[in-house]
């Protein structure tokens, strides 16, 4: 492997080391903050919890934007400082609104990353390494909800202020990621779409002197004459891609993947352990997600994106079930985390591992920041919506039903899989592009 392309895919794959620190570190805080501010199970679900999520759906519903138009990198260098900036403000905020605002801003950060950073990274890979050089995304991902955790841990007990360090140390990395963004080159492929063609053939030459740049240039456009000006994703050619993209993101979150990520502490204390000991259950769940997703990583290019999915549908189904009759018959404390574990293993190896990638694959390139931000707005409304829900579910139909219908969710998966999933391993963006628009206007 080029390694340039690896340096600069890793780089661009920092964006979600930020994710995943930003979007769980809220969860060793979030019942501090709920005594601190005396809010309702409801305000603390919807604004303090969930502002950060809907500023995560507006941020990947416009992020295609700046993607398209500005372009990767560009919009890459404007997450980073996003992130600082609500790591800072969140972290000093007196009051719940306050805090909310600084969390929305970086949601906004976190939406437009699961846009410009595949993206970016899946037009740089050759398409024998696209699976897991876009996957170290999903890597970054389930590092920073490690990382995340184990601060909160080591931070819990600093003071009574301890909330306020757990939320905004994340401007470090997020400073350092900003400068980081700063040396990466533009993605040929973007510049490409923009006629830029002598930048666009001087990085493919560094990409891949061995090769050349003329034949990538012939193929993107060829797939160029088979669009008309300002169209779009909506349009009827391009409604397979669409119904892949929004239902891979729809099953990833009726998983209940974020619910369980964002109350992992709740969810252990509900299972019947104590405070300190469910802080560090949590940092096992990041450890087995980190560890599952590398494996994931080094299989999505030998068995394909298929194969995981189908591993993941059947170990999600069983963990799901399991957990759910622990809950409804009042098993041992100890076996909710086992199968939690298992849980998260299944989602690490397949979901976790295949969405980002999958979702970058499908969609032409002169769409594909828009046909990504379509489908990470599925995705964030659905983990804006789950997790916001999750403190009234469990005090109303509790925590047993509320795993139950997720597992249920997940045989539609199965059947999702088996019929209509596409398998994209070792095809180049512009084959795979013209395969999936053919198939189904023949």
């Amino acid at each position: 492997m080029n390694r340039k392309i690896l340096i600069w895919s890793i780089t661009a794959a920092l964006a979600g080391f930020l994710f995943g620190f930003d979007t769980v570190v809220i969860s060793g805080a979030e019942k501090k903050l709920q005594l601190l501010w005396d809010s309702s199970d409801m305000f603390h679900g919807i604004v303090v919890i969930g502002m950060a999520l809907w500023g995560t759906v507006v941020g990947a519903f416009f992020g295609g934007i700046p993607t398209n138009k500005l372009g990767r990198k560009n919009t890459l260098i404007w997450i980073g400082v996003l992130y600082t900036i609500s790591a800072i403000g969140s972290g000093l905020a007196n009051d719940p609104w306050t805090f909310a605002i600084f969390r929305f801003i970086g949601g906004l950060g976190v939406g437009a990353s699961t846009i410009a950073a595949p993206a970016y990274i899946s037009e740089i890979a050759p398409a024998k390494d696209r699976g897991k050089l876009v996957g170290l995304y999903q890597f970054n991902i389930v590092f920073g909800i490690l990382i995340a955790f184990l601060s909160n841990y080591l931070l819990n007990n600093v003071g009574e202020n301890a909330w306020r360090w757990m939320i905004g140390v994340e401007a470090f990395p997020a400073a350092i990621y900003t400068v980081f963004a700063l040396t990466i080159p533009k993605s040929p492929r973007w510049l490409l779409t923009k006629f830029r063609n002598s930048e666009a053939i001087g990085v493919l030459k560094i990409i891949n002197p061995d090769q050349d740049p003329e034949k990538l240039m012939l193929e993107i456009k060829d797939e160029m004459e088979n669009t008309v000006p300002n169209e779009n994703i909506f349009l009827k050619k391009y409604r397979f891609p669409l119904i892949l993209a929004f239902l891979i993101a729809f099953f990833n979150q009726l998983s209940g993947i974020n619910a369980l990520l964002y109350y992992a502490p709740r969810i252990f204390e509900e299972a019947g352990l104590g405070e300190s000991t469910a802080l560090l259950s949590s940092i096992g769940i990041g450890v087995t997600n980190m560890l599952f997703t590398l494996l994931g990583i080094i299989l999505i290019d030998r068995l394909g994106r298929k194969q995981l999915m189908y591993i993941c549908s059947f170990g999600y189904i069983i963990s799901l079930s399991l957990v759910s009759a622990a809950f409804f018959f009042s098993w041992e404390g100890s076996i909710v985390p086992i199968l939690l574990f298992m849980f998260i293993a299944s989602h690490a190896i397949g979901q976790g591992t295949v969405i980002w990638v999958f979702i970058s694959e499908i969609f032409p390139n002169h769409l594909r920041g828009f046909g990504q931000s379509f489908g990470s707005s599925v995705h964030w409304v659905l983990a804006a919506v789950v997790p916001s829900l999750v403190p009234i579910l469990f005090s109303t139909i509790g925590a047993g039903m509320v795993f139950l219908i997720f597992a249920i969710m997940m045989v539609l998966q199965l059947l999702f899989v088996i019929f209509m999933m596409p398998e994209t391993k070792g095809v180049s963006l512009e084959e795979l592009s013209n395969k999936l628009i053919k198939e189904r206007t023949k």
